[in-house]
């Protein structure tokens, strides 16, 4: 069946191309390799590459990535000169598959830089309002019986850049890059309150880190006592420095900023702990000039991660869209993707069952005829929440805001195939 034909048969699930999924797999479609006979192969003789005739480097202590490999890196901004070691690194989300995010390329951001944490000498307090204060060593938390879950965590300021009048020609990473996922492994915070008893009358929790910032955030009790903890794995391997080394808070669902890293103490009060990490920043700013404080949940929200910003179509023909979502209410429930602006949707397959406030993978085929087009996707979660376009966001806040943006992205294809970020 040669490519005219096949296209005849598609079942195309949306305009400008989007096929049904399921349709195109029974079709026997997903090959794009080269068909010799192979007589022709034998007859070539293909020579025997460099590698396959001695023996590589043996094992090592550590791995590292190939050498061929060396433009997937996070991407990272230069450092403010007025305050140092603020700053953030972003997760090349457009070259990476699957949902879990490797420890090196997981987002960054720091307040005054990564402290260099001897855990021999680092301790966890618990004080405030409970039956007694405790102090906790790395080894004795160590000791605690641990947990593993499978959560995103996402900075707040993620795509704030989008909110402005004109983002540029920017990536999916340098856009929407400051959300990552992993497997963290740590003891339950209630497991530890419970050691500690918590007085009548508490009713928030506020936590410190150990860096130069002395970065605070808190939160309510009843989310702290749910599913919070304190994390001191991530992936397998004890957190890295720029993660918090020796132990972070880790709060699912919630803006990154709560769960502080390097953690050194958490203080039961009777309110909400006016941080300046919580006054100066990480509020929303509202059209009516007021401003929303403790906003927590990340809202519900998706990326196509191919093709997207800067990347570019070599051919025209069948290629496959694909991205991320994932919602601070629950788990995704659905994606759908447009390839007209949002005229028509198609319903995404996504890889594996959603679980709760962890990213999942969406993917669905698409006949490009060489033509313009523009994709989206837009996610719904078990809340029933679907994702906003980008002026319902944009109605709500002030243009000063950079909080909490989750509209709906738009990637233009040219008829040269270039792809860029756009309005739509």
């Amino acid at each position: 069946m040669n490519n005219k034909q096949k296209t005849e048969v598609l079942d195309m699930a949306a305009g400008n191309g989007l096929i049904n999924r399921r349709h195109m797999l029974s079709l026997g479609m997903t090959s794009f390799a080269t068909v010799v006979a192979s007589e022709s192969l034998v007859a070539q003789s293909p020579s025997i590459p460099v590698w396959s005739k001695s023996p590589g480097p043996g094992a090592s202590e550590y791995g590292a990535p190939s050498r061929f490999t060396g433009d997937i890196k996070r991407l990272a901004y230069p450092a403010n000169p007025i305050a140092p070691g603020t700053g953030a690194s972003r997760t090349p989300l457009h070259l990476l598959q699957g949902t879990i995010t490797p420890n090196s390329l997981h987002f960054e951001r720091h307040h005054s830089g990564v402290p260099d944490i001897d855990p021999a000498e680092h301790r966890l307090i618990i004080h405030g309002m409970v039956r007694q204060p405790l102090v906790f060593s790395y080894e004795d938390l160590l000791a605690y019986p641990q947990t593993s879950r499978t959560y995103f965590l996402e900075c707040s300021g993620n795509s704030g850049e989008s909110t402005g009048a004109n983002a540029g020609d920017r990536s999916a990473a340098a856009l929407h890059g400051l959300v990552s996922c992993a497997q963290w492994t740590g003891v339950m915070l209630s497991t530890l309150l419970d050691e500690a008893g918590i007085a009548s009358g508490a009713t928030w929790v506020a936590a410190t880190g150990a860096d130069a910032a002395s970065l605070g955030r808190s939160i309510p009790l009843n989310k702290a006592l749910n599913d919070v903890f304190i994390a001191l794995y991530q992936n397998g391997e004890p957190i890295r420095p720029e993660q918090g080394y020796p132990m972070r808070m880790f709060v699912p669902g919630w803006e990154g900023n709560v769960s502080v890293k390097w953690l050194t103490q958490i203080k039961l009060t009777d309110g909400p702990t006016n941080f300046k990490d919580a006054t100066s920043r990480y509020t929303e700013l509202l059209a009516d000039g007021k401003a929303l404080q403790f906003t927590f949940p990340m809202g519900v929200k998706s990326l196509i991660t191919s093709p997207s910003g800067q990347m570019s179509l070599q051919r025209q023909g069948l290629h496959e869209v694909t991205g991320l979502a994932w919602s601070g209410h629950g788990a995704i429930r659905r994606v759908e993707v447009s390839a007209d602006g949002g005229a028509t949707w198609a319903d995404a397959h996504l890889d594996e069952n959603p679980t709760d406030l962890a990213l999942v993978r969406f993917r669905i085929p698409w006949q490009w005829d060489g033509g313009p087009a523009v994709l989206q996707s837009r996610a719904t979660d078990t809340a029933g929440i679907v994702q906003p376009t980008r002026e319902a966001v944009l109605a709500l806040y002030s243009p000063a805001n950079r909080y909490h943006f989750n509209g709906i992205q738009s990637w233009a294809v040219s008829t040269q195939g270039e792809v860029l970020n756009v309005y739509a």
